[in-house]
């Protein structure tokens, strides 16, 4: 299993921006998978998630609105669309999966990709 993300950067408050999460050795479509962040300082904590068991998107409160999650499936690759981004965004931004279903992943069997650097500041 092998995650890479790409797509950080940074930009000014209001802007946007695409992260992309290639995925290898599984399936995207066939597990659950998330987004999470993880700003200095503070705990990792999760973003977006596509569940499979749900079927449906799930969104942290705090980027609900502003933040979209996709997937393409046939080039096994999963997106974060930032639109809206605030400072308080900035963060290394991973993506995970624990070749389960759920989006309550288990810490022991999660694989995290390198993480991505966001910057939003003026």
């Amino acid at each position: 299993v092998q995650l890479v993300e790409s797509g950080g950067g940074l930009v000014q408050p209001g802007g946007s921006l695409r992260l992309s999460c290639e995925a290898s050795g599984f399936t995207v479509n066939y597990y659950a998978i998330g987004w999470f962040r993880q700003a200095p300082g503070k705990e990792r904590e999760g973003v977006s998630c596509i569940s499979i068991s749900e079927g449906r998107t799930n969104y942290a409160d705090s980027v609900k609105g502003r933040f979209t999650m996709s997937r393409d499936n046939a080039k096994n690759t999963v997106y974060l669309q930032m639109d809206s981004l605030k400072p308080e965004d900035t963060a290394v931004y991973y993506c995970a999966t624990d070749l389960s279903w759920v989006c309550s992943m288990n810490p022991a069997r999660i694989h995290w990709g390198q993480g991505t650097q966001v910057t939003v500041s003026s």
